[in-house]
């Protein structure tokens, strides 16, 4: 998207927010690598998608092609434009919703690089950076820290939601009384609709430290209204019991004065085994010879089997069943957290594994022929989590009919010990059936 912003209050340059990007960036157009960099700033505008700046002197503009003339943005100052020649290698990514794609206000041709020769006061950090239009030049970020093996290396797309540390930050509540808790915000442009397990993630993480470090062994959430990313998420706890080992607690969770989610969950202080035995893992591939999948956000590494998931609608069909490696990179010694990244990632692919069996059906027709979302989440924690070492997530859907779908998922360490089970209910039906009730519930 070229740099023209149609909104211009007096406050938009101070809006615009930037840090530095701390991994490798590249951009490549018609097969060549027109920018490398370490040294790339992550530009954000409010309600535009994020912008990836290159140093000027990382940039290969022998490659980029001539230079098209000027545009001036009222709030970020003069630019100049390159044009690029060639084919692009890569269109719009399938996730990307057209609908919240910022307007520019500006039409030309295949003028997709730009430069702040002329910033606007207060935006001094825009000269001698680079941008990239992300939907003509493929962007991407090679997400891998120093010191890595290189076997943890992935690729990840550009415009991406962000990093492990920005999720990490979402989950790590923050109190604002004794029962209550209130969530960071991170809006994206690309979709502003809250994940379920996301919300059952910081209900355990709320639920925990409120008990004062008490494991989570079992949590049951319901979802019945949406939730807007753009709007903070408050959790409110009610404490139903409190004993010597157990604790139960239910969380409501509200946005905008409206409830949206309520989570009931048993927690306990744990006990010494008195006989064991545990569901053991069916074999497959391990992380390494695992696929590593983009869903956007660095500092988190995920990885699919057989490369099976697959959000392509016209993908060959297979067994209702998905298997994926998760590792964070960096997460803080607190359980609490630990336990709420193993449930944020629940919700991911229970869908994709119902569909997997049908052809012609796939998660990119969500919102667009078929309404698809978690409905209910229940888990059952077995021991304490490790979400900064290899999780697998072992998805089988068992039902899908009746505008519903039903999944039955193991959790597992690399070393094959079971920590987590959970179950998904979701909704799986026509568009047109989306909501059933006036005020748009939903359900």
């Amino acid at each position: 998207m070229l740099p023209v912003t149609n909104d211009a209050g007096p406050d938009s340059a101070q809006a615009i927010d930037h840090v530095p990007c701390r991994y490798r960036a590249r951009a490549w157009w018609d097969g060549r690598l027109v920018a490398e960099s370490t040294a790339a700033v992550r530009v954000t505008e409010p309600g535009r998608s994020p912008e990836l700046y290159f140093p000027t002197a990382d940039v290969r503009f022998e490659l980029v092609g001539a230079a098209g003339g000027q545009a001036v943005c009222p709030v970020k100052g003069t630019a100049r434009l390159w044009t690029l020649d060639g084919k692009s290698p890569a269109p719009r990514p399938e996730w990307e919703d057209p609908e919240h794609a910022g307007g520019d206000g500006l039409v030309d041709g295949q003028d997709a690089v730009w430069s702040f020769t002329e910033p606007a006061p207060g935006l001094d950090w825009l000269a001698e950076l680079v941008a990239f239009d992300h939907d003509r030049v493929r962007v991407e970020i090679v997400d891998l820290v120093a010191g890595e093996d290189p076997r943890e290396a992935s690729v990840k797309q550009f415009p991406n939601w962000g990093d492990a540390a920005d999720l990490i930050d979402m989950m790590d509540l923050r109190a604002v009384g004794e029962r209550r808790q209130v969530s960071a915000i991170r809006p994206f442009a690309a979709r502003s609709v809250v994940e379920a397990s996301q919300i059952l993630g910081q209900a355990i993480v709320a639920a925990m430290r409120h008990t004062g470090g008490r494991r989570v062994v079992s949590a049951q959430l319901t979802m019945y209204r949406v939730a807007d990313t753009r709007l903070p998420l408050e959790f409110d706890l009610e404490d139903l019991s409190s004993g010597r080992t157990f604790s139960a607690v239910l969380v409501h969770v509200s946005q905008d004065g409206r409830r949206r989610a309520s989570v009931n969950m048993l927690l306990d202080v744990t006990a010494a085994d008195v006989f064991r035995h545990e569901d053991a893992t069916p074999p497959v591939a391990g992380p390494y010879d695992a696929v590593p999948y983009d869903m956007s956000v660095t500092g988190r590494d995920l990885r699919v089997v057989d490369a099976a998931y697959n959000n392509d609608s016209n993908a060959p069909v297979g067994p209702p069943t998905l298997d994926a490696w998760v590792r964070f990179r960096e997460v803080p010694a607190d359980p609490a957290l630990h336990a709420g990244l193993l449930a944020q990632f629940t919700g991911h692919m229970s869908l994709a594994a119902a569909m997997r069996p049908h052809a012609g059906f796939g998660q990119d027709q969500a919102h667009r022929t078929l309404s698809m979302g978690i409905s209910a989440i229940g888990i059952s924690l077995h021991a304490d989590i490790r979400a900064d070492q290899w999780m697998r997530y072992h998805h089988h859907s068992t039902f899908v009919g009746d505008g519903m779908a039903h999944a039955e998922c193991r959790v597992y360490t690399e070393a094959g010990a079971l920590v987590a089970s959970f179950t998904v209910d979701a909704t799986l039906r026509g568009l047109e059936a989306r909501f059933h009730h006036s005020d748009k519930t939903a359900i």
